[in-house]
Parts: structure tokens; sequence; C-alpha cells
């Protein structure tokens, strides 16, 4: 088995029982030949880069799966027969294809996806000065954080070589 990510672009215009079947028949296609799917992410509504078949806009979803070539000639082959999908693209990924692995990838990223809702949280910035959220630490006066990076000032050449002198 292989791993593959499977993007799609759908007309905007669709109500959300058509994006649901499309994703749906994509799933049981994964599923009946075999295949894992890892992720399945509803990227939403967005404004396409240049307008397809009339389109400006555009609903985007991603499947992230582990399969065999069959599988995947035969979700293109449904993407090319379905007139509301506007594009698709399938991508060959590294990574485990190993249901175990590919478990562990999704809750390695749920996490990391956690700590960034609890980091972007309006309610952590109002907390008071005693109660910090835990990816704040304290640093002792002279050191410097690592977390930004510093800034360097690019000499010219003639910098150069007046400091030399």
């Amino acid at each position: 088995m292989k791993r593959y990510e499977v993007i799609v672009i759908v007309k905007s215009d669709l109500a959300e029982d058509d994006i649901t079947a499309i994703i749906e028949r994509s799933q049981t296609i994964i599923n009946d030949r075999k295949g894992v799917i890892a992720k399945l992410d509803k990227w939403g509504k967005r404004r396409l880069a240049y307008e397809i078949n009339k389109q400006k806009d555009g609903f985007y979803f991603l499947i992230d799966f582990a399969g065999d070539g069959p599988i995947v000639a035969e979700i293109e082959r449904n993407f090319k027969i379905d007139d509301r999908i506007l594009k698709f693209m399938t991508v060959k990924k590294e990574g485990a294809v190993t249901r175990e692995g590919m478990d562990q990838e999704v809750a390695v990223s749920e996490v990391k996806r956690t700590q960034i809702r609890i980091e972007s949280d309006p309610n952590a910035a109002t907390a008071a000065p005693e109660e910090k959220p835990a990816h704040q630490e304290d640093t002792p006066a002279g050191e410097v954080k690592t977390s930004k990076p510093a800034v360097r000032k690019i000499r010219n050449k003639e910098e150069q070589t007046t400091k030399g002198e």
C-alpha cells in the first residue's frame, strides 16, 4: 500500500448534502477496495486563483489515505465523470502505510491542532499575570528568548571595509 492525498474543488453553490454525498462516495470507494483513510478535512469555501468553468469560488476538501493504484484510478475516474467537481489533484506522499502508523500520525496532528487552539484562545490573553499559559516561560534577565528569531543587520561593502580599518 502507498500513501496518497487528494485535494478536490467542487462548485461553491452546491448544497451541503451534495458535498457530503461526493465525500461519502469517495470514502466508500476507498473502503470497498481495502484502503485506509487517515484524514478527511473540509477546508470550506475559498476564492479560486483563476476562473474555472465560470466559477470564481470553490469548496475545497482533502482526503489523506493509503491504498493501491486501482483505488486512485477509480477515484479519479469518478471525479472526471462528475460535473460538480471543478478540479482535483492526487499526490503520492511518503509516510506510514499501516493502520497503526496512520493512527499515530492522526493523533499527533490532533494534539498539535489542540495546542494551537489553546495558544490562540483570546481568554488566555486576559489571564492574570500569575496565571501564564504553559507555553510562556519566565526567562532570567539578560537571556534572550529563542522563540523569536534575532534580527541581524546586513552590512554593505563600505561598512565592512571601514570597520576593519
